[in-house]
């Protein structure tokens, strides 16, 4: 496996080529380096034998037939998307979008290590089909709502997003338009019924698996996320003239319950709390600050443990705001549950690592995934590759060549115990 693991890894640094930036891999939704992207993967996938088209909500999807499946005259749009007559499929997949500045590896990982997986059946047929599917959108990024692409599957992509809009004013509706596609025939990309489960390779965008000298790690949930915003007001004053047993600082407020946020998590097993961005009024250097929105990220796998969480932190900040002379408010902006992988995916997915030698490393994923959405449809399952240094987001992304092949090694071993459950 250690040939077709270069070749994955020399894709994804090809596809990094195709940017909104040059000298940067920034790449959002239905942009027009997508057609690129679409260009290269579809052109490998039909190489393969695989039937490939866009969906209406741009994602890329080759369709590789089981030894079972029954078409005639040539598949159409909708057989592919919806699985062709005695056609259950396994997906598998990621997403093609970047965050700006990104690295070469997040989520066109997932899709490479797809087509790679293909590839390495050599003309085998399986019981089901296998659908290896770029999701068109996952970050968020362009419209400010992510997971455009694989809610188009699950059948959540709802007229609020086709009319949500991005800076320049153009809706996701007037953004599919523009790619040549129809909003109207987004129905027709929802998952068939049949679908036997969805497979996402990952790299981890974290030093877990790299503290421990593990290559890879099978995630068993995606932890659930609270986000609010948090308003402290104080009153603004000189700061030479003010003294300081007078003061009702803002930023003196917020830096002390920041403090409280990072102990609480410390305290934690397993929770994850971050205070990631400060506006500060007025701001100058001279002035004592008036207000601060700041705000507040939680996670857990738990979701009892997360709202606990959350209410002692909001409570916190009432009683620094209290005793400092301060109010506080709070709005929240995300509430997401934690979402399970199926059971029965992750034990084949055990005996996949075991059986390739591997050991295996159960762990959440403490970032938002494709998986988690396609999780509501049908049985899924997430395997993680070290990430060297525990960097991503970030143009030093990168993957080691052996945990490549060490995850398409298991990813063979996968389809084997999928086989044997459907034979």
């Amino acid at each position: 496996m250690e040939k077709r693991a270069q070749e994955v890894i020399s894709l994804c640094r090809k596809l990094a080529e195709f940017t909104e930036e040059p000298g940067h891999i920034t790449r959002t939704f239905l942009s027009a380096p997508m057609r690129d992207v679409h260009r290269e993967l579809g052109s490998r996938m039909e190489q393969l034998g695989m039937a490939v088209m866009v969906d209406a909500a741009g994602n890329l999807r080759g369709h590789y037939p089981g030894r079972d499946a029954r078409t005639t005259g040539g598949p159409s749009r909708s057989t592919i998307a919806r699985g062709g007559v005695g056609a259950p499929r396994l997906l598998v997949g990621s997403h093609l979008d970047s965050v700006p500045h990104a690295g070469a590896f997040d989520g066109v990982l997932g899709v490479a290590m797809g087509v790679a997986l293909v590839e390495a059946l050599d003309g085998l047929r399986m019981p089901f089909g296998i659908e290896v599917v770029g999701f068109s959108e996952e970050e968020g990024v362009r419209f400010g709502v992510p997971f455009i692409g694989s809610r188009a599957l699950a059948g959540t992509a709802d007229d609020e997003l086709l009319q949500r809009r991005d800076p320049q004013g153009l809706r996701v509706a007037d953004a599919i338009r523009a790619f040549g596609l129809d909003p109207a025939r987004l129905p027709e990309a929802r998952l068939a019924e049949d679908a036997v489960g969805y497979l996402e390779f990952h790299i981890e965008q974290g030093p877990v698996l790299e503290s421990l000298n593990y290559p890879l790690g099978v995630v068993q949930g995606i932890v659930g996320q609270s986000r609010f915003s948090v308003n402290f007001a104080g009153k603004a004053g000189h700061a030479g003239t003010t003294p300081m047993k007078l003061r009702h600082d803002a930023l003196a407020g917020a830096a002390e319950w920041i403090a409280l946020v990072e102990s609480m998590a410390n305290g934690s097993p397993g929770l994850i709390a971050t205070v990631g961005r400060l506006e500060i009024e007025p701001g100058a250097v001279n002035v004592i600050a008036g207000s601060v929105r700041a705000s507040l990220d939680v996670r857990h796998a738990g979701d009892q443990t997360r709202s606990e969480a959350v209410e002692q932190m909001l409570a916190g900040a009432k009683q620094i705001a209290g005793k400092r002379g301060l109010t506080v408010d709070w709005e929240q902006r995300l509430d997401q549950p934690a979402v399970a992988m199926n059971s029965e995916m992750v034990k084949m997915m055990d005996q996949a690592v075991k059986a390739a030698g591997y050991p295996v490393h159960h762990m959440p994923s403490g970032a938002g995934h494709d998986a988690m959405i396609l999780a509501a449809k049908v049985p899924t399952a997430m395997l993680f590759l070290r990430s060297p240094g525990g960097v991503s987001h970030h143009p030093d992304e990168n993957v080691l060549t052996e945990d490549v092949a060490a995850a398409l090694t298991v990813g063979m071993h996968f389809l084997e115990q999928l086989e044997s459950h459907h034979d």
